[in-house]
């Protein structure tokens, strides 16, 4: 299965913008090395709510869902 990149990069956008500053740093720095697996990983991932991607990425809430758990590492880093 082919995952439309650009489609996933719109998605990226988000309402929060601490998240979004997080999105965009994210897109600059690791988007383009992205594998289909990974890609599907941060598609699913993004049908979460902002306040929950939030909190995962920033360690207030735990992430419980195993196939997002390295994406949530990559938008972490700083």
């Amino acid at each position: 299965m082919t995952i439309n990149r650009g489609r996933v990069r719109w998605q990226c956008r988000r309402a929060l913008l601490e998240l979004d500053l997080i999105f965009t740093r994210f897109l600059e720095r690791d988007f383009d090395r992205l594998t289909d697996d990974q890609l599907a990983d941060l598609e699913d991932l993004l049908r979460a709510d902002d306040y929950d991607i939030w909190g995962m990425v920033n360690g207030s809430k735990a992430c419980e869902v195993d196939r997002w758990k390295e994406m949530v590492g990559l938008l972490s880093q700083r």
